[in-house]
């Protein structure tokens, strides 16, 4: 649920807020290249982690009111 025009940089800043950030990553559509509308952020440790979880959960990023969870492997959970 990210805005189309949140970018990795972007992302990144909000989330640097709360610990150091190893990686950020926007998966794009295959056939049109844009953004997905979701993204991934790892941080070095885990109390950093979630720390952002519950701080960045449900705030307003970019116009558009971010969900904020821990990623899980596809097959796991809701749905």
């Amino acid at each position: 649920n990210l805005s189309y025009t949140t970018d990795e940089g972007r992302l990144r800043s909000e989330f640097e807020r709360h610990g150091v950030v190893t990686d950020v990553f926007l998966p794009q559509d295959r056939n049109t290249g844009r953004p997905r509308g979701f993204g991934f952020v790892t941080f070095t440790n885990r109390g950093d982690a979630d720390e952002a979880i519950r701080k960045m959960d449900q705030i307003e990023l970019d116009g558009r009111t971010i969900r904020v969870n821990e990623s899980r492997p596809r097959g796991e959970g809701g749905g």
